[in-house]
């Protein structure tokens, strides 16, 4: 099987059976959804989910947050992996949002990763979610779910495969097959036992070629 038709097999069936995909994340404008990107690194959204709302309520904006001590936002999201780093560069990115910003997050990739705690992957997720730009945002589910159904072929960074990706998947539906990659690697073709059993795309998938 081609490339190509690993690809077309792969849209079509996600086109058909999840035209609507949507980040898991719970939020109301882009500075929300930035400081939960920020927290789900390394971290389930169901977790960061649960700890956003007592956040949010405290620091509705960038210039609440920035007022605050790093010790304030930490007691509020010591239940996420990592929060000593996290509360750091939450308290330094809204600073730097006010500084520079004027307290609103910018839309471009580049002013993006200026801002602490930011790097391309937590970009590309506010290109696509909050701005509706063409992104692919590489976690370790669409790293790991590009490779095993044979989007990529020898990807060894996640540039590598969001070049890849964007590179042949229409621009129009690029942001929405970020999430078809995520879901489907969340739920059905996880890292360690993938449920092929029960997978629309194994006709097109090459790791199931193989078996």
């Amino acid at each position: 099987m081609t490339t190509k038709e690993r690809y077309e097999g792969f849209i079509n069936w996600f086109s058909e059976n999840m035209p609507v995909a949507e980040s898991e994340l719970k939020y109301q404008n882009p500075f929300e959804l930035l400081v939960a990107v920020i927290l789900s690194a390394q971290c389930t959204d169901k977790r960061v989910n649960m700890t956003t709302p007592a956040l949010f309520e405290r620091f509705p904006t960038a210039e609440a947050m920035a007022k605050a001590e790093v010790g304030e936002i930490y007691e509020l999201i010591k239940s996420i992996s990592y929060p000593n780093n996290k509360a750091k560069h939450l308290s330094a990115m809204a600073k730097k949002l006010v500084s520079d910003f004027d307290g609103k997050v910018p839309d471009d990739m580049e002013l993006l990763q200026t801002l602490p705690g930011v790097g391309r992957k937590t970009a590309n997720v506010i290109e696509a979610v909050a701005f509706h730009r063409p992104a692919m945002p590489v976690d370790t589910h669409v790293f790991r779910v590009a490779d095993r159904i044979g989007l990529v072929t020898n990807a060894t960074t996640p540039l590598e495969t969001e070049k890849q990706l964007v590179k042949n998947i229409p621009s129009e539906i690029l942001s929405t097959a970020h999430h078809w990659l995520i879901l489907h690697g969340r739920y059905t073709c996880t890292a360690r036992r993938p449920k092929c059993e029960s997978c629309g795309i194994r006709d097109y998938c090459r790791y199931f070629e193989k078996k």
